[in-house]
């Protein structure tokens, strides 16, 4: 399958995404077959563990998209089983400095020959989904062709750290967050404040002055429109289970509003 590295150098217009946060199989080949260009499967928030994650890559393999998974946070031993499993696409949330991405492009590579590249991936690949069950030739010495990494800028200092983040070798895309973003700025459930409005934009215009693609979290048609004609390469504009609690609101609100105004006569 192409990494997400590749499906981005090969777009020709900006990415769309849907987030699967309910840890549904089921969801996740509903959004996968939506036309979607991502599938980005929270592992962070959603109720999802390493087992549970299987029958997503499964659901979602059929489709032509492209699943990014989102480990709970930037540990060697996660992201490890994650990669085993045959996620190829990670992304690292959390990540507020240089050394943050550098340690999650470590995680996600195997240990380079004498002046190699630097890698703390464990080498199981011959017991494992990734290779194929040792099916893929050559794997342990192409597995960085095969991966790719995303890293998080969802803070303050992240946001300052953003062109150095970006810079780093092995990080092929940054993502931002506004809502642990605004959180960080003293702005809790509020990523609309102009500061953080102004925040993703100095991230999008760093990430992007580095090289690298940037993309943003956007569920309001109007931040997605913004951020596009300032140049993220990538958003996500929806997840499983807020179309499905908005959904099934709007399903039900017009006939009880008019069940409510006829029992009032």
């Amino acid at each position: 399958m192409s990494t997400f590295r590749e499906a981005l150098a090969g777009a020709q217009a900006p990415l769309v995404g849907l987030w699967n946060a309910s840890g549904s199989a089921v969801a996740a080949e509903i959004m996968a077959g939506s036309g979607a260009d991502l599938l980005l499967v929270d592992g962070e928030h959603g109720p999802i563990t390493v087992s549970e994650l299987l029958p997503i890559l499964h659901a979602a393999a059929a489709y032509p998209v492209t699943t990014l998974v989102r480990v709970p946070w930037n540990d060697p031993v996660i992201i490890k089983q994650v990669l085993d499993l045959g996620a190829q696409n990670l992304l690292v949330p959390m990540v507020s400095t240089a050394d943050d991405a550098r340690a999650a492009v470590r995680a996600a590579r195997y240990p380079g020959g004498p002046g190699e590249r630097e890698g703390t991936r464990g080498i199981g690949s011959a017991l494992a989904r990734s290779s194929r069950w040792g099916r893929i030739a050559g794997y342990v010495q192409g597995a960085d062709s095969h991966v790719s990494v995303t890293v998080q800028i969802e803070t303050a200092d992240a946001v300052a750290n953003a062109a150095e983040i970006a810079a780093v070798e092995g990080v092929d895309a940054v993502f931002i967050g506004p809502t642990d973003l605004a959180g960080s700025m003293g702005f809790p459930g509020r990523p609309s404040e102009q500061a953080v409005v102004d925040a993703v934009d100095a991230a999008i215009d760093a990430v992007r002055a580095a090289g690298k693609p940037v993309g943003v979290n956007t569920f309001a048609e109007a931040d997605a429109d913004r951020c596009i004609a300032r140049g993220a390469a990538f958003v996500f504009v929806a997840a499983d289970v807020t179309l499905m609690a908005r959904g099934s609101e709007a399903a039900v609100a017009r006939l009880k509003q008019a069940r409510t105004e006829a029992d009032s006569y």
